[in-house]
């Protein structure tokens, strides 16, 4: 899809940043920029290297979805139960030590002693509708396929959020608006269960998967 350029506000003028509620930038320190009150995405751009990418093509090459989860510690029981799922798992190295980084950032990045891991193998839309997490905060990153989409507040129309009704208006105000992560971008997500965000949450949703692709995504929660 043709995703419409996003323009970033004057460092200096805060009254933008809380019109425009996105941190974007190809460094880390662009993530900590969701503690930002008026921020509910923070999206860091990653190139994926060709020995990650070649892992992931490994996992991928399979007949049938699969996921794995973990709730824990990442830790090294972490690595060796994940090598122990994933189906090609003597390409999985160069993945598994990106989802180890990735799990203690989150860890660190929140004081979180336990994260909430899932991996996950698709052939169709997880969450097809446009929706709101309950939750506090979630790291998402594809690692092939289509990335997550989201929707700038000024292109939402909450009163459309929730359980689909007959005269529920749409959700999306402006089509033209959506904006879409790309494959190893990270892309931390505030839900509605961060404390004064209740009616903030960013509101995203999985892409359309054309007949035969797939999509290896992962998301992170603090626990």
């Amino acid at each position: 899809m043709s995703v419409p350029a996003l323009s970033q506000p004057n460092a200096g003028d805060t009254t933008a940043w809380h019109a425009e509620h996105w941190a974007i930038g190809n460094d880390i320190e662009v993530l900590p920029r969701i503690f930002e009150d008026h921020t509910n995405i923070a999206i860091m751009r990653r190139e994926l290297d060709a020995p990650l990418l070649a892992s992931v093509a490994a996992q991928c090459h399979v007949d049938r979805a699969w996921q794995w989860s973990w709730l824990g510690n990442p830790s090294i029981n972490m690595q060796a139960d994940l090598l122990r799922r994933l189906p090609a798992p003597a390409s999985a190295q160069s993945l598994v030590d990106d989802i180890q980084t990735l799990a203690e950032a989150m860890a660190y990045l929140f004081d979180a002693e336990m994260v909430g891991i899932r991996l996950r193998l698709l052939d169709s839309a997880m969450c097809p509708r446009f929706h709101c997490d309950n939750l506090p905060v979630r790291l998402v990153t594809t690692y092939h396929g289509p990335g997550s989409e989201w929707l700038p507040e000024a292109a939402v129309n909450r009163a459309g959020l929730g359980i689909p009704k007959p005269d529920k208006p749409e959700i999306v105000a402006d089509s033209t608006a959506i904006q879409q992560l790309q494959v190893g971008d990270l892309g931390l997500l505030k839900g509605s269960g961060w404390m004064g965000n209740e009616h903030r949450g960013l509101v995203h949703r999985s892409p359309a998967l054309d007949s035969g692709q797939k999509r290896l995504l992962m998301t992170i929660d603090p626990a």
